[in-house]
Order: structure tokens, then C-alpha cells, then sequence
């Protein structure tokens, strides 16, 4: 492990102390409760609260997202570990301001486990609290409702952020939440393994040369493992499977982002998106906006991943709104 980091159990601490640091504008931690990073604009009159979260060392998710026009508060939980239930309330207190919260995170037992217990806690104190849990990785399950949420994270919260900054109410917040995600595919791609700050170890083993197909951000298995292809190749089948799940005609438009998973630098990032956008502009299909870079990472993990959004007027309209984070602005 090449790693920049003095005690290796306090790196999330840390991390979030220089964070909060280096984007004062923007944010804050909670006074009270330091695995909480909050808007310096929160709480909004009259605004339904937008809560994101979950295990740390997939940044710029989820801190980076928090600010003007994008989410209220980001719950921080340990490496690859979802947050407690407590900072999940705490979420909630912080930003709520009468229209109730929503809470959006990816499908991940630990996280529904206590962020549900988050909501419990703050509906006791009579704030109102829903769900959406984002489902966007197409090989983890057959079954849509058990699949991770990966990358596609980004559009789901960006989509629901933007009508709450419009003004809408809860349900009508968690719906463009739920909308946006019925539209989002995602599936990436592993050269390597991530490393832990704790151990220095990798979380799994992979052999030199090797490539896993569908892994997910914390390692889970793909569908298939063998030596590293071309760029090409390696697009060719994630967007077979991406394609095969969420159809897409002549004329449809789309949003596509290509994810560094932590270590692959934007050169092979653009070499894989020239390939995507070959493959869209072959069956018709336009795209409305890219995202390149690292959005939502796996430390310091070789790879990437695709997401596609498929767009109807009211996508387009949400995930263009403008907004003002460290780590995504849109004018």
C-alpha cells in the first residue's frame, strides 16, 4: 500500500476535518456530531431536507455532493461501513424545516438497517422521513429491488435535490427520486483491488494482468474474471449488459457518466467514453450531457464503471438544475 496517511484509524476523521477545511464555504461538520457534513445554507425554510450518506472511501460520494442546489447533509460512516443510526437522525435534525426529509443512499443492508432506525428516531420527534434506496448496478441481481447502488448514486440524489430546491413537497420529492433511479443503469469494471488504511492490505485478491467484469465498489463479486482486455472489449460488454437491461430506441436521449473507480486516470477515461459514445451514436441515441472523472470512487481501486440515464423531459429538467458543490457545479 502507497498511501498518504498518519494514524490509519483515524482516517476518517481526518479526512473530514481537512474536508470541512479546505470547502468552508460550503459546508460544515455538525457541531455536535462530526460524522454529519452539512450545507452552510441548511436548514431552508420551507424546503424538504435531502440526506445522502454512507461508508467513506468512495469520495467525492458523498460529501462532495453536499452545498447549493444538491444535498442538505451527508451522513459518513467508517471505510466501506455504513453510518451509525444516531448520525442519521442527527441528519435530520440539522436540516429539516417543517416539509419533512428524505434520506437517499445505495442498497446496502448495513445502511438500511440504520438509517431506518435513523428515520425511526426522528418520526418519534414528529419529522417526517422517507426513503429511496438507489438500485442502478444491473449484475448484482436479477431482481431490480436487491441490486447495489453504485455510481448512478450521483443522478439519483442530483435528481431529487433539484426538485426539492424547487420547492416540492416530500412525495413529490421522493418520486423524481424514484423516477430517476427507474431510469439509471450502471456496471463497471475492476483492475485491482482497493487497499485499506487499517490493514495495507488489499480488501481482495486479483492477479497481476487480471480484470474482473460487474465487481462492485467494495469488491463483490462480477460475472466474470480474466486478463485485462482493450478498452474496447472491456465497453463492448459492460454496455451489452447495460443496453440489454434499460432498452433504448433511435431518438432517445440519454446522460452518461464514465467513473474512475480511484486510479485510472482521465486518459483511459476519455479512450472509454469514445467507445460509448460510438456505441449510442450507432443506435440513434443522444447524448444530452457527459460526466467524465471520478464521481464515485473505490479508494485507491484500478477500474471504472458506465452509467446511463435514460431521459424524458423531467430528468433532463432535474439533473440540468443548477448547482454549487466542491465537487459538481452546474450552471
Amino acid at each position: 500500500m502507497k498511501r498518504l496517511i498518519n494514524d490509519p484509524y483515524e482516517v476518517v476523521e481526518e479526512m473530514l476535518d481537512g474536508y470541512v477545511r479546505a470547502h468552508k464555504e460550503h459546508v460544515k461538520l455538525l457541531e455536535h456530531d462530526g460524522r454529519v457534513v452539512v450545507s452552510k445554507q441548511a436548514p431552508i425554510k420551507d424546503k424538504v431536507g435531502v440526506i445522502i450518506g454512507g461508508g467513506s472511501g468512495h469520495e467525492p460520494l458523498f460529501l462532495g455532493y453536499v452545498g447549493e442546489g444538491f444535498a442538505d447533509a451527508a451522513v459518513i460512516g467508517n471505510i466501506n461501513t455504513s453510518p451509525s443510526p444516531e448520525p442519521c437522525y442527527n441528519a435530520v435534525k440539522a436540516v429539516d424545516s417543517g416539509k419533512g426529509c428524505l434520506y437517499l443512499y445505495g442498497n446496502y443492508a448495513g445502511d438500511v438497517m440504520n438509517f431506518d432506525m435513523g428515520a425511526e428516531m426522528a418520526e418519534a420527534d414528529g419529522i417526517r422521513v422517507e426513503t429511496v434506496l438507489v438500485t442502478d448496478d444491473v449484475v448484482s441481481s436479477k431482481n431490480i429491488a436487491d441490486r447495489r447502488g453504485v455510481a448512478g448514486d450521483l443522478f439519483v440524489f442530483k435528481a431529487a435535490a433539484a426538485k426539492a430546491d424547487m420547492g416540492a413537497d416530500l412525495d413529490a420529492v421522493k418520486a423524481a427520486a424514484e423516477k430517476a433511479n427507474d431510469n439509471t443503469r450502471s456496471m463497471g469494471v475492476a483492475l485491482s483491488s482497493a487497499t485499506l488504511p487499517a490493514t495495507g492490505k488489499p480488501i481482495f485478491e486479483m492477479g497481476e494482468g487480471d480484470m474482473e467484469i460487474g465487481m462492485g465498489i467494495h469488491g463483490e463479486p462480477g460475472v466474470r474474471r480474466g486478463k485485462i482486455e482493450s478498452a474496447d472489449k472491456v465497453v463492448d460488454q459492460i454496455m451489452e449488459h447495460i443496453l440489454g437491461d434499460l432498452p433504448l430506441a433511435s431518438g432517445d436521449e440519454v446522460t452518461v457518466l464514465v467513473n474512475s473507480l480511484g486510479a485510472t486516470p482521465y486518459i483511459d477515461l476519455h479512450i472509454c467514453y469514445r467507445r460509448v459514445d460510438q456505441i449510442l451514436e450507432e443506435k440513434g441515441v443522444k447524448v444530452h450531457r457527459a460526466f467524465v472523472g471520478p464521481f464515485a470512487t473505490s479508494m485507491d481501486m484500478a477500474g471504472m464503471s458506465i452509467t446511463l440515464v435514460k431521459l424524458d423531459n423531467e430528468l433532463k429538467e432535474l439533473l440540468d438544475y443548477p448547482c454549487n458543490t466542491p465537487y459538481l457545479v452546474i450552471k
